[in-house]
């Protein structure tokens, strides 16, 4: 089940979406812009087939081979999150610059960034623990978003209560 599409996730210009590439070592050419911006129109997240749909839809002739290629980059380079939260396939997201984590429900594939990242302090202590050098982490919480759920939170809430 996928989600009614909400507001875009990005409102960022041609422009700021050029230099994001560019400052992450990558040439901003035609293609790579058109795949990023239509990306950046995605209020959560979107598969290399589902860009080449809408993509295809808009006029816009660029094969699916090349869609990949220039997603792969933008993920290897930070640029967009790989979230390989459905099976067999990995969804793309232009997420908002700097450390963050993500929600994501499991049925419509909308997807939450959390900011505040606390693990830090625990993860080096962990790491101390087991004497290992933790280099990064990812978080990816899977569950289900209070429109999917829809009368479930509230028949919860009327059971607890009763």
């Amino acid at each position: 089940m996928r989600r009614t599409p909400s507001a875009p996730r990005s409102t960022e210009s041609e422009a700021e979406l050029a230099e994001r590439l560019s400052r992450a070592g990558i040439k901003p050419t035609a293609q790579r812009l058109a795949v990023l911006a239509e990306l950046a129109r995605e209020a959560d997240d979107a598969t290399a087939q589902a860009l080449h749909r809408r993509l295809a839809t808009a006029g816009t002739t660029i094969g699916l081979a090349t869609i990949y290629r220039a997603l792969n980059s933008f993920a290897a380079a930070g640029v967009i999150d790989a979230m390989p939260h459905q099976t067999g396939e990995t969804c793309y997201r232009l997420c908002s610059e700097g450390h963050h984590h993500h929600l994501v429900c499991s049925r419509c594939h909308h997807v939450v960034e959390l900011g505040d990242c606390r693990l830090g302090p625990w993860l080096e202590r962990a790491a101390q623990r087991e004497d290992f050098v933790a280099t990064g982490h990812r978080l990816e919480v899977t569950g289900i978003c209070a429109a999917c759920r829809g009368g479930e939170a509230s028949a919860e809430a009327s059971a607890a209560a009763a």
